[in-house]
Formats: structure tokens, sequence, C-alpha cells
């Protein structure tokens, strides 16, 4: 007698697990397929800025690429991908994010400031200082390490000798506030 209730309880189960709300079937006025499951709600920018200044400029990228990939391709995740990619030292992939960071947003002076550490890591002096100028400009001169920059850029510019006076010293990368890196003497 057992053997044959276990079928009818086994249908009604399945009939009122279809009925709840969790059920088999998603509202047919939900145009969105169901959510991935272990999906955070944590942005990835943040993540991606302590990742940085822990020295964890892969797992950054990782984190700022997730970031992208939740909010779109916006000024702040552009030119957090080029700078992850600065700090890796891969010169050609962040001079083309930051360059597309500072046509979305001509007016956002991080994108401008890093964009002119990668020229000048590059040797391209003029087109650094003029990066340099325009971030100066965006910032109101307000931020010191994009004043400090532009300094550099101009001194290197106009005396051709600088470069060799300033041979002795190594000069690093340093992450600065939210995005911006400054050139520091590594003495």
């Amino acid at each position: 007698m057992t053997y044959i209730r276990a079928p009818f309880i086994l249908m009604a189960l399945y009939i009122l697990a279809a009925c709840s709300s969790g059920g088999f079937d998603r509202s047919q006025d939900d145009p969105f397929a169901p959510g991935i499951a272990g999906e955070s709600d944590i942005d990835g920018l943040i993540v991606g800025h302590r990742l940085m200044q822990a020295g964890q400029f892969e797992l950054a990228l990782k984190a700022y690429t997730r970031a992208a990939s939740q909010q779109g391709l916006n000024p702040d995740t552009l030119s957090a991908l080029g700078s992850a990619n600065l700090r890796l030292g891969r010169l050609g992939q962040a001079e083309r994010w930051l360059r597309r960071a500072t046509i979305e947003a001509p007016e956002f002076a991080p994108a401008w400031n890093n964009l002119g550490v990668i020229l000048m890591e590059q040797g391209k002096t003029g087109e650094a200082s003029e990066a340099f100028r325009r971030a100066f400009a965006t910032d109101n001169g307000n931020s010191d390490q994009i004043r400090e920059n532009l300094r550099a850029a101009l001194a290197k510019l106009n005396d051709p000798f600088y470069a060799e006076s300033q041979e002795n010293q190594e000069f690093e990368l340093v992450r600065r506030g939210t995005g911006d890196f400054a050139l520091t003497s590594a003495l």
C-alpha cells in the first residue's frame, strides 16, 4: 500500500513546488535571466584600488575588468584599466585605455595625468607635457602631484641635458589617491 501512495505524494510535491514563487518557471513579465550563483554587489573599482595598494596588480586588473563588465566602460573603469596595465609594465595597452578615457571624458584629470606618466616612460616628453598641461588645467591647479609631474616634464623638455644630469636617479611610479600616479625619485 505504501508503494501506491508514493507516486501520489511525489506528484503532490511536484505540483506544490511548481506553484511556489521559486518554482520551475519564471514569471512571464520578467525579461531577465536568473542571476548568477555567487554574484556579489561589491564594487570592482574599490576592490581593484585596494589590490593596487597591496601591489597585486594582476588581481587588480581582473577586478577592474569585472567592474567594467558591471558598470560599463566609463571614464573611471577605463582609467583604472589603464593604471593597472601601467603598473604591470604594459605601456601600449595602458596608453590605449587612457587615451580612450580622455576621449570619453576630456575633463577627467586623473586620466590625463596617468597618460602623461605613460608618455614620459616611453620618452615622449613633448606629448607628456601636453597631457600634464591638460590635467593641470582640468584640475584647476589643485593637485600637487599633477603640478609636480608637469614641472618635471617641462624641465626635461626645456633642458636637453636634464636627462643626462638625472641619469643616476631612477624614477618610480607611485599610486596617488584614486588612480593618479606621480614620478618620484627612488633613491
